[in-house]
């Protein structure tokens, strides 16, 4: 029988998954996760990262950034190791801003809670910003089910974010501490789509130091299908006052509905 990282870790009370808030050592990568309620997914998520961090033991540490949570979110995050820290904005910008101004690593990644990466993942991108091609980047991604409805979807908000902020992956975002410093983090402003506008941001940074965005393939992300569960395969292609909302990226009111106030989890 194959044991899971946190299987392995109880058989092994010597073996801990991620590098704990008072780790001594170099930390090679600072994974940041924001999580509201998460209870659902966010084991998940862990798994998959524990898998991906095998490869750098006690180099990684996962920084879960606890917002308004109400469920059984932080005493998971504790169960795994995480380092946790709480930010109450209803706002992801600073929420994820929260966790890097704590992150020791040289490395950062965001992932959401919904989401896993596969195992792979960290030594891609290990491999792509030590070649000193790349200023950072994003990933292959996929859903874990597809509809023609969710298809659809997706292409009527990726299509005016392509004209809006060029050809940019997202998902995971990865880059050096140094760099996400530089050109300010997430931008705070920005109540959604703050991930295209970060990644445009990063890829304009990359471009004056004569490097690339990079996009890992070799590697994916699988998200979560929670938003259409609930509104439906087709629901970007009946409402498209949320992807207006979507572009202008500072409507409050279609935020909260669509992140912030989502106590149905």
């Amino acid at each position: 029988m194959t044991l899971s990282p946190t299987q392995a870790s109880l058989a092994s009370p010597s073996l801990e998954l991620f590098a704990a808030a008072d780790a001594k050592g170099p930390i090679k990568f600072s994974v940041l996760i924001p999580a509201h309620n998460e209870e659902q997914y966010l084991r998940a998520c862990l798994e998959s990262i524990a898998a991906a961090a095998a490869a750098y033991p006690q180099q990684v540490e996962v920084i879960v950034i606890l917002n308004r949570c109400t469920d059984a979110t932080e005493a998971i995050a504790d169960e795994y190791g995480c380092v946790t820290l709480k930010n109450d904005a209803k706002n992801l910008s600073q929420i994820r801003n929260a966790g890097a101004r704590i992150a020791r690593g040289e490395y950062l990644v965001t992932i959401d809670a919904d989401s896993r990466m596969t195992d792979a993942m960290l030594t891609e991108i290990d491999k792509s910003l030590a070649s000193g091609t790349y200023i950072g980047g994003g990933v292959a991604g996929k859903f874990e089910r597809i509809s023609l409805g969710i298809i659809v979807s997706v292409m009527m908000l990726i299509i005016p974010l392509l004209f809006k902020y060029g050809a940019v992956s997202v998902g995971i975002f990865w880059c050096r501490k140094s760099d996400f410093d530089a050109i300010g983090g997430f931008d705070e402003k920005r109540l959604m789509a703050e991930d295209a506008e970060f990644a445009y941001r990063l890829k304009q940074w990359g471009k004056r130091q004569g490097k690339r965005y990079g996009t890992i393939r070799k590697a994916q992300m699988i998200t979560s299908c929670r938003k259409f569960d609930k509104h439906g395969d087709w629901g970007l292609a009946r409402n498209p006052a949320v992807i207006r909302a979507y572009l202008r990226g500072t409507d409050r009111a279609y935020a909260d509905q669509t992140y912030y106030e989502n106590q149905g989890r």
